[in-house]
């Protein structure tokens, strides 16, 4: 089992907001989930990104690689 922090789709139609998620890596992209480790909201005059830093660094110290998206939002928050 391949655990992946990745993004999940939630909002209303072409107004998309992120939650960023732990899940299995065979999951569905909005389906079944370990953990909500943050959020990442796209739109509006500056994206805005919440984490739970020590979740996110636990899964990460555990194994889970993150997808090249969460990985620049990673970059971009010190991590």
């Amino acid at each position: 089992m391949a655990v992946r922090i990745r993004l999940a789709r939630c909002g209303a139609k072409k107004r998309p907001f992120y939650r960023i998620v732990v899940a299995d890596g065979q999951a569905p992209r909005d389906g079944r989930f370990l953990e909500n480790v943050g959020t990442y909201n796209p739109m509006g005059e500056a994206t805005e990104v919440t984490l739970k830093k020590e979740r996110v660094q636990y899964w990460l110290g555990q194994g889970a690689l993150p997808s090249n998206t969460v990985n620049s939002i990673f970059k971009k928050e010190g991590l």
